[in-house]
């Protein structure tokens, strides 16, 4: 079975210094059909105004995978840990027993375009942990490229959760498929661009929940950038 939703059919607030759009319920915006999909509980298409950004806020016993598109985001919290992420970074960090971080957009003329992910841990109260990697285009040209991981496999960064989240671009003749485990769903999400998945044809902020489907098989890529989440 796939569930195609369109991307003007998420939910959707502009507060000026951000414009965002939620894939699944999310603070003010709440649809009892769209709570999470498995483990995976938020993905969060933001844009964040030249110079503003998140003040230093507060999470508990989440995986938060943060991607940036376009820009770049500055990141400080209460490990001490603080840096600048930019496109082809991804950013892992751990809430566990709780842990306080601040996010901003530290360009003064350009805003910055990120996805922000949640995906719910198998275990609670675990230690707060943060990590960032590195990977480049060609990682991702053509292919499914692994960037998150149970166990840090293939250069990913650590989730504490039995899911892996792909990202690949697609564009004209490039393709490749993925084959589902027995027992295990997917999420697609287009990032950007446009990509057809198992016949579908899929436009940027456009997701696609699989289950009980073998493959899932990525074609006919207009600039595009897909994430894959592969889930229990």
């Amino acid at each position: 079975m796939m569930e195609l939703r369109k991307a003007e059919e998420r939910g959707h607030a502009n507060h000026g210094w951000l414009d965002t759009y939620h894939s699944f319920s999310f603070a003010d915006y709440y649809d009892p059909n769209h709570m999470g999909f498995g483990p995976l509980r938020v993905i969060n298409d933001d844009r964040i105004g030249a110079g503003a950004g998140f003040g230093m806020h507060g999470h508990k016993d989440m995986e938060i995978i943060t991607y940036v598109l376009e820009g770049e985001l500055a990141h400080r919290d209460s490990l001490g840990n603080g840096s600048v992420i930019r496109p082809e970074d991804v950013q892992r960090m751990s809430a566990g027993t709780g842990v306080r971080h601040s996010e901003s957009n530290p360009a003064p003329d350009r805003q910055t375009h990120l996805l922000q992910i949640w995906i719910e841990p198998n275990t609670l109260g675990i230690e707060p942990g943060y990590e960032e990697k590195r990977f480049d285009q060609k990682e991702k040209r053509g292919r499914f490229g692994l960037i998150a991981s149970p166990n840090g496999s293939g250069g990913a960064v650590t989730i504490h959760q039995d899911a892996r989240v792909y990202a690949g671009l697609f564009d004209g003749a490039e393709h490749d498929s993925f084959t589902v485990a027995s027992g295990r769903r997917v999420y697609v999400h287009v990032a950007r661009g446009e990509v057809s998945v198992n016949g579908f044809a899929l436009k940027a902020g456009d997701g696609l929940k699989a289950i009980d489907e073998p493959k899932i098989e990525i074609s006919r890529g207009r600039q595009g950038e897909v994430l894959l989440f592969d889930l229990p």
